[in-house]
């Protein structure tokens, strides 16, 4: 029984490998820094309105709390 999970796990392994070596070999590699600099962007937004965002948040959750006491 441990020799046929050793052998599982082995192939599970050799399949993992030739999958990274697959998708990093593969032009959709470009994708990935695609999202990376989408997030950097987005981050650097956050960044620069971080008082503005700030604003908005603490008047959204102002508002809930006035209007939380007619829920019932």
């Amino acid at each position: 029984m441990m020799r046929a999970l050793k052998e599982r796990a082995e192939e599970t392994l050799h399949a993992i490998e030739k999958r990274a070596e697959k998708t990093l070999k593969a032009e959709d590699g470009m994708a990935v820094v695609e999202v990376i600099l989408i997030i950097v962007v987005l981050i650097g937004l956050v960044i620069i309105f971080q008082s503005n965002i700030k604003g908005v948040v603490a008047s959204i959750f102002s508002t809930i709390q006035r209007n939380a006491s007619s829920v019932k």
